[in-house]
């Protein structure tokens, strides 16, 4: 195996990696990890360990005293740094490296919204995005609904906290996403629940008239007031928080 110097190609999709693996599940046994070191021929302790270096600039994980490996390169600075000013363009080019390195396909979901008239490509493009935002948001907070703690991944959903329609530029940020349940993500994005700057679960008035429904009893008030489960990494963003809580939250 190889010591020199990582280059930006493997150091793109390394953070790819960083943001798609669960964090407790980063180790030299994980089926990617393995996959990734045999497509850039180092061994999967140094991709596992480079995932490690990543951690230790990520503030989610500062903030609850986790600080990754302790020592890292300039060049693993510069890689976050680039993402975090353009998601849109660093995700897909992680996607597109990826995918060729090791030789499979890009994953490409469904997303909703599409603006009329995206040629071929640029559709690609979108789709594959959401394929990365999603799996970033569903990893960030462990696979878990962070209202309801539900972990059935087909169940789940990365609901933009500001809508994909409205914000292009943090379409692909983990930090305009929160992993919810099917039906929470329904409520959230229809503004009758949103989540308070404090990380609270908060229900619109409308919602008023359900008190009565014992289905919407178990699975929308009974959530009033809750604090939300953080995740590992990505915490959303309080003024994207804010921004749903103004101008989407259904608050009369």
């Amino acid at each position: 195996m190889p010591n020199h110097d990582w280059n930006r190609e493997e150091l793109i999709v390394a953070f790819n990696l960083y943001c798609k693996i669960p964090f407790g599940r980063i180790h030299t046994r994980n089926p990617l990890v393995i996959e990734l070191a045999k497509a850039i021929g180092r061994s999967p302790s140094a991709v596992s360990w480079k995932l490690a270096n990543f951690a230790r600039l990520d503030p989610a994980l500062q903030k609850r005293k986790i600080s990754g490996a302790t020592h890292g390169a300039q060049a693993e600075i510069e890689i976050w740094n680039e993402f975090s000013s353009n998601w849109e363009k660093l995700a897909f080019e992680s996607e597109r490296i990826l995918s060729r390195i090791t030789n499979t396909p890009m994953v490409i979901e469904e997303a909703p919204e599409f603006p009329e008239g995206l040629n071929r490509e640029a559709l690609i493009r979108v789709r594959v995005n959401q394929g990365f935002f999603r799996a970033a948001v569903l990893a960030a907070y462990d696979l878990r609904c962070c209202i309801t703690g539900l972990a059935t991944p087909q169940l789940l959903t990365a609901s933009h906290i500001v809508p994909w329609s409205v914000d292009a530029t943090n379409r692909t940020n983990p930090r305009n996403g929160l992993c919810l349940s099917a039906i929470h993500d329904r409520a959230f994005d229809c503004g009758l629940l949103t989540v308070t700057p404090q990380f609270l679960v908060k229900l619109s008035p409308k919602l008023r008239k359900t008190r009565s429904d014992t289905a919407a009893q178990q699975f929308l008030h009974e959530y009033e007031g809750v604090r939300i489960s953080l995740p590992r990494r990505f915490a959303p963003s309080v003024d994207f928080l804010r921004y749903h809580n103004q101008k989407i939250f259904l608050s009369s």
